[in-house]
């Protein structure tokens, strides 16, 4: 078997994607844990998200709406998410128990933190031989820097991305997303379905150590062999790509911004005429690849000039007619009104019981056969928390209630126990 939960496998039990009957345990927080198990639930995997009663930190990042979270709708997308507090003994009895269930569990704790909770590999992995472990963390479980606290754009700065990010004349820039929690977070993710396809050979589980600064450095590769080779120190290029031109941000008459990349030789021949300067193809600083790269200023400096003499929505017009990648740079109100986006379906808009529709990405990517699907937006803190016990672990309505007492678990404002609620997969 696949998955240490399988479902039934007629053809309703891939509605929701190929990774049905999955049973995952969340322990992560902030973004690149929450990210890896969004992927997974987004594939059809039942997740279940345990979090403290006050709330995991990626609920109180990004903008909010009427007291609730927009980022949360939509990286708590599909999970079930149930309030247990680890700092209590019966709170760690009831997550190992839910692990021991599990196929994957998924956490981005400080190495140590899980072993501290009695919930570490040698622990879970004995009770459940099959399970996989993804471990998420700053600088993986071993190495000097292994017990540094881990924050994605600190890693960054370790992984030298953040370096190469920015123009060459200011400090180092961000991208305005954590963009190596995502990163990390999808390679736990691929580590994860890996290990449940080498399952099926061996039946036995494994660790998977996903770590911040190794999946940023991974994003490097260009110049890791540029740098033992010839001693290259890649440095910040602003829009340009280094050693392949033209490749950079123009501006159109009315100071918009737009993208070029007519680097290859084919490719500037459409550009040198949609331009009217077929003749630059006869200069020797533009005839080649390799000349155009020698001479980037000069070569940029010609492309400027002609893009200024064009509005935005004329110089895509003409290049898209001459077949010159290129495109302006989309800000969301661009995105919204896009009829590509549209027409590949990569906004939906599950429905929050307060905001009403609450637009997010789709799920990427697409499977011809078995397609994942956004089933519901993020839950509340706890909203899960008595269906999730009662029907998983067998508690009765007595005991989730003892528990919900005692401040072990915590039970959204109107949630009964054992009541039905909580959206299965």
């Amino acid at each position: 078997m696949l998955f240490k939960n399988k479902q039934n496998e007629s053809e309703e039990s891939c509605i929701h994607g190929p990774l049905t009957g999955c049973r995952v345990i969340e322990l992560g927080s902030t973004v690149a844990g929450p990210f890896c198990a969004r992927l997974l639930a987004d594939f059809g995997a039942d997740v279940i998200k345990i979090e403290q009663k006050e709330g995991d930190a990626v609920r109180s990042m990004g903008k909010r709406k009427d007291g609730r979270s927009l980022y949360g709708a939509s990286i708590l997308r599909n999970k079930r998410i149930v309030s247990i507090d680890l700092r209590t003994e019966r709170g760690r009895e009831l997550a190992r128990d839910l692990c021991e269930k599990a196929d994957v569990v998924i956490e981005n704790f400080r190495p140590g933190t899980l072993e501290r909770l009695g919930l570490g590999y040698d622990i879970l992995g004995a009770a459940n031989p099959g399970l996989i472990l993804v471990r998420i963390s700053g600088y993986g479980q071993d190495g000097p820097y292994s017990q540094r606290p881990g924050y994605g754009v600190v890693c960054e700065a370790v992984s030298g991305i953040r370096e190469i990010t920015g123009d060459p004349d200011r400090p180092p820039a961000r991208v305005a997303t954590s963009m190596t929690d995502y990163i990390t977070g999808l390679y736990g993710a691929f580590g994860a379905t890996m290990a449940m396809v080498e399952r099926q050979h061996t039946g036995r589980g494994q660790v998977v150590d996903s770590a911040l600064y190794e999946a940023a450095f991974s994003f490097m590769e260009p110049h890791i062999p540029a740098f033992q080779q010839l001693g290259h120190i890649a440095r910040r290029a602003g829009p340009r790509l280094p050693d392949h031109t033209p490749n950079s941000l123009y501006t159109s008459s009315e100071g918009r911004h737009i993208h070029i990349t007519a680097a290859s030789q084919t490719v500037f021949q459409r550009l040198a005429k949609v331009m009217g300067k077929p003749e630059l193809l006869e200069d020797p600083r533009f005839a080649t690849p390799t000349a155009r790269s020698k001479h980037e200023d000069e070569t940029d400096a010609l492309v400027n000039e002609w893009t200024q003499s064009l509005p935005l929505t004329e110089l895509e017009r003409v290049l898209d007619a001459a077949a010159v990648p290129a495109s302006r740079i989309f800000n969301m109100q661009d995105i919204f009104s896009d009829p590509h986006y549209r027409a590949r379906e990569m906004l939906v808009e599950p429905e929050d019981p307060v905001l009403g529709p609450v637009t997010m990405a789709n799920v990427v990517p697409r499977l011809s056969r078995t397609p994942g699907t956004v089933r519901w937006a993020g839950h509340d803190i706890g909203q899960d928390t008595a269906a999730v016990l009662a029907e998983e672990l067998g508690l009765s309505d007595n005991e989730i209630s003892q528990l919900a007492a005692s401040e072990i678990i915590y039970i959204e404002p109107g949630e009964q126990p054992a009541a039905a609620g909580s959206a299965h997969v």
